[in-house]
């Protein structure tokens, strides 16, 4: 199975369907994930997600996957498929069986019912629950008051039922322009609940529709469509966030109101996921695509699902980071470093390694000699006995670090200095015996040095210590790569709180992407495939890119091995009097 540990998670809402199983109120546990096809899937997403489909998983039932899809001008086909992609992935080997789909393996949609939700809606009206409104948008928005301060009631809001009938079969025939009519259920308009003042069901749209074409130019609203597509599905538990929680009441009334069959579904409510240095808003993600600002919705800086799998985030260690995160009623702010050392834990278990050099330095072994050529034992992984060794070539020049070498050292500095000695990893030790620099620019340019070979495998017959292993690559055998190195997207931790006069773009990051093209590595690099994540040692693990060519190997950074998290626990805990969580 693809994953991390797989604890049973506990949360209120898992309390509430345990009850639930234990008094046998339903057959089974149907659950649902339905989100609006207007744009990619994202990490709050992947929350909702595991929710559902763990809930589901665990009490042996369903659920099932639907396409909100009651706007057409803002929904796409494209969405509908990377929304497939991304689910099929993020769940498969864990709760795919749990994966309710159409028996053509299409997911559900909500224009699925658009017939039946216009039934329901022609019942509404002729039990006098439901008229046609003629005000504009604007009046509606207008006459529907606020928090504080009652509605107006429309002066359409005692329309007979035959006339309102008639209006809106002339509204599904499409008679009127956009916004000139719509459904309104008859409520309340003096609720302190302002989605109870007489919401609209139906608006008019003469626009396409992805799935159901120009069938239709009445649209049902979501708080309508939703109710009521969980009821024909037989969801048993409609969770959503807490900003449908003021929803709730709708749409229990919908359900009341049509004098449905038993048992109803019921709506549950739970905090939304927000993370650190990153926006959520699907209005906000879109922009920054549109405008050019990152390289797509796939781009390994966003938040979404899939620019995190392009990125080389395993399915699994973002299920972990939403068991860690837990569910709850508050609104928290989750620090990315989080997601980054579940992913980092994972994949030290997992990730083949590697040696390559980010910034060369040339490293010539003078008493090493001229042709002699070593095929060297590297451990693929210290953490999985069973995926064996390779063999790393060596030579008299090698490529190093820039940064394991100063010239002048300060204290604290244990690499290769002049008159040092080092251990080369898997290799030798060597010790720097001159600097030669650039005549023009003063750069160090090339190390001489000399290796002991009584210390074959890296370890001194005599006993001798040294403070520093260094990575290497062979120069006669390295292969260039491209490196990508990502961080975060915008440099401040909650990029909504922008001051006053800027905006959330400002804050991007202008380091988030840095390309290095001069990449040294070691051969066994040519056989990684697109998506296939490695550790190179000392600096990160990195995933090739789908840019990657015959000629040129791209690699993204996943992420350091510097463990922020472990850190930030670490001193939350300390300054609690708690124990910290040693991270690897």
């Amino acid at each position: 199975m693809d994953g991390m540990t797989d604890d049973q998670p506990r949360d209120f809402i898992r309390e509430i369907v345990a009850g639930h199983v234990g008094e046998k109120r339903y057959p089974g546990i149907v659950t649902r994930f339905p989100p609006e096809p207007n744009g990619y899937l994202h990490i709050g997403h992947a929350k909702s997600i595991c929710l559902n489909f763990g809930i589901a998983r665990e009490n042996n039932g369903r659920c099932n996957l639907r396409m909100d899809d009651t706007n057409p001008t803002k929904e796409d086909v494209e969405y509908v498929d990377s929304i497939m992609e991304d689910v099929a992935w993020l769940i498969q080997g864990w709760a795919d069986k749990s994966l309710g789909l159409k028996k053509d393996g299409a997911p559900f949609f909500a224009s699925d019912y658009f017939d039946a939700l216009y039934e329901y809606a022609l019942t509404l009206i002729r039990a006098g629950k439901a008229y046609v409104c003629d005000l504009s948008p604007e009046d509606t928005d207008k006459f529907r008051g606020a928090p504080d301060k009652p509605g107006i009631e429309s002066p359409f809001r005692n329309r007979s039922i035959a006339e309102s009938l008639d209006l809106f079969q002339q509204m599904k025939a499409g008679a009127f322009p956009n916004g000139t009519r719509t459904l309104r259920a008859r409520i309340d308009m003096a609720s302190p609940n302002v989605w109870l003042r007489d919401p609209i069901l139906y608006r008019i749209r003469h626009a396409a529709h992805h799935q159901a074409g120009r069938k239709w130019c009445i649209y049902p609203m979501y708080d309508f469509a939703h109710c009521l597509s969980d009821y024909i599905e037989g969801i048993t538990h409609s969770i959503c966030t807490l900003e449908f929680e003021v929803h709730r009441p709708l749409y229990d009334w919908i359900l009341g109101a049509l004098d449905l069959s038993r048992p109803l579904p019921h709506q549950y409510e739970f905090a939304r996921l927000n993370v650190t240095h990153t926006v959520m808003s699907k209005r906000k993600l879109l922009e920054l695509v549109q405008k050019g600002l990152v390289a797509g919705w796939d781009d390994p800086r966003m938040p979404t699902i899939c620019g995190m799998r392009r990125r080389g985030y395993p399915a699994g260690a973002i299920r972990e980071f939403c068991r860690r995160i837990g569910v709850g009623k508050v609104e928290n702010m989750i620090d990315l470093s989080l997601l980054e050392f579940c992913v980092r834990e994972q994949l030290n278990k997992t990730a083949p390694r590697v040696m390559a050099v980010l910034k060369p330095l040339k490293v010539v072994i003078e008493n090493y000699p001229d042709e002699k050529v070593e095929e060297l034992d590297a451990v693929n992984n210290p953490e999985d006995v069973g995926a064996g060794m390779r063999k790393v070539p060596f030579g008299k020049t090698l490529y190093i670090e820039q940064d394991d070498f100063r010239e002048d050292p300060p204290k604290e500095f244990f690499r290769l200095a002049p008159g040092r000695e080092v251990r080369l990893r898997y290799a030798y030790f060597i010790t720097c015996r001159e600097a030669v620099k650039d005549p023009v620019s003063g750069e160090v340019v090339e190390l001489r040095c000399t290796y002991d070979p009584a210390t074959h495998g890296g370890n001194a017959p005599d006993g001798r210590k040294v403070k520093s292993t260094i990575h290497w690559v062979s120069a006669a055998h390295a292969v260039g790569i491209e490196a990508r190195l990502y961080d975060r997207l915008f440099t401040l931790e909650d990029p909504s709180r922008v001051e006053d006069g800027k905006d959330y773009k400002d804050l991007l990051n202008p380091r988030s992407l840095t390309v290095v093209r001069d990449v040294k590595a070691e051969p066994s690099l040519l056989a990684a495939g697109a998506g296939d994540v490695v550790q190179f040692e000392r600096l990160g693990y990195f995933c090739v890119d789908r840019d990657s060519t015959a000629g040129q190997k791209i690699f993204s950074r996943t992420v350091t091995l510097k463990d922020e998290w472990a850190k930030i626990e670490k001193r939350t805990h300390a300054v609690a009097g708690g124990p910290g969580h040693k991270g690897k």
